[in-house]
Order: structure tokens, then sequence, then C-alpha cells
């Protein structure tokens, strides 16, 4: 294996400064989003969710930025999913987006709470039909016994799917991140990054500057 102490690179991109940045962190998130996506970066919505149980066990996983409402972040998933089961027992996670072209990253923290049964319902009807069958064939995160369990599932449903509607299955649906912090993370020359926290004070955002 490669020695990984010697696998390093310089950022070299311009910097961040506290009087080019939004007053408001959805809005500069969005700014940013759109820079990742006119730079045609891989997966410019995909983040890295973490969430943690009662007793204080976390896990991580990507999973997709779907829409940006109510100024939070929505996803959508399995109900009975680990992630789910954990933010039921704990609202708060959070949120990592990683752009190494751009030498990018924010990081969300906030509360976790699921969507209307609207924003769900709109959500699923425009996903792709094999998307809608799927939301209805796996039981995620539950031990299964092999890859046929699955495909003889989707072969069930899309026979019954021939003769009824394709609704939204009620175990699978929408979440939204309310922030209550957000980081902007540009990198610089010689690991001295700009770092700018956003940590909200009631219907305001107050700004700092941390070290790298």
């Amino acid at each position: 294996m490669s020695d990984l102490k010697e696998i390093r690179r310089e950022y070299l991109l311009s910097g961040l400064d506290i009087d080019s940045v939004d007053h408001n962190p959805i809005v500069q998130f969005s700014n940013w989003l759109n820079d990742a996506i006119r730079a045609s970066v891989p997966e410019p919505t995909a983040m890295v969710l973490s969430t943690c149980n009662t007793a204080c066990r976390s896990s991580s996983r990507i999973v997709l930025l779907k829409d940006l409402i109510h100024d939070g972040f929505s996803f959508f998933t399995n109900y009975e999913s680990k992630k789910a089961d954990q933010i039921r027992e704990n609202p708060f996670g959070s949120l990592l987006f990683f752009w190494p072209l751009l030498e990018r990253q924010v990081r969300v923290e906030g509360r976790i709470a699921k969507t209307t049964r609207e924003e769900s319902d709109e959500y699923y009807r425009s996903r792709p039909e094999g998307s809608k069958i799927g939301a209805w064939i796996s039981p995620q995160s539950r031990r299964i016994p092999n890859r046929e369990y699955l495909e003889n599932l989707q072969h069930d449903y899309l026979n019954l799917f021939k003769s009824r509607t394709l609704d939204r299955p009620e175990n699978w649906g929408g979440y939204i991140l309310m922030p209550d912090l957000v980081e902007f993370w540009q990198g610089r020359e010689n690991r001295l990054h700009d770092r700018f926290e956003y940590s909200r004070k009631g219907s305001l955002w107050e700004i700092q500057r941390l070290a790298p």
C-alpha cells in the first residue's frame, strides 16, 4: 500500500473573504452549489448525512440533496431504515458537502423532521418509474437472503402495478434538516484555509471566521 503520510496536495484557488459571502447561509450555499453544477463537479448534490442514536453511536452515509425548502435541506428515504430509526431517537444530524474540484466543503448542523405528505408525494411523482418501484421493493437496512430476493420482489411489484396506480408507499418520504450552524470551507495554500461559520441567533445569522 502507498505511504498515506505522503499523499497531499496544495489548494491553490482563490480565497474566501467575509465581505464576499452572503449574510444568509442558504443563499451562500445556493451560490456555491450552482458553481459546482456549472463546473461539472461529479455528483454535486451528494452529501454525507450523519445521524446518532441515544447510545451516542453515529452513522454516516451518502444521500442526495433534493431541494432547498423552508430554508432547509431536503432528502428522501425509507422511513423504516437505520437512518430513520436514528432520527426518531435523536432528531439532530449533520450534512457534509465536498467539491474537491473547487477546493470547497460545506458543513451543516441542525434538527431533522419529516417533510409534509404533499411534498413527499410531489417528489415521488417526479421519479422515474424504476425508482418508484424500488421504493416499494427494498426493506432498506434490513437483512435479506440474497440478490434474487430483491429481483423476485421487483418482478412481483411490476406485475402488481400493471393494474393499479403507482402511488408513494407510506413508509417512504422526505426529511428536511433545518440548520442552526453552517460552515463554509475554502482550501488555501499551506493549509491556511478560509473557514466561515454561520450560527443562528433567533431569526438572524452571526458570521465569524474560524482558524483552519
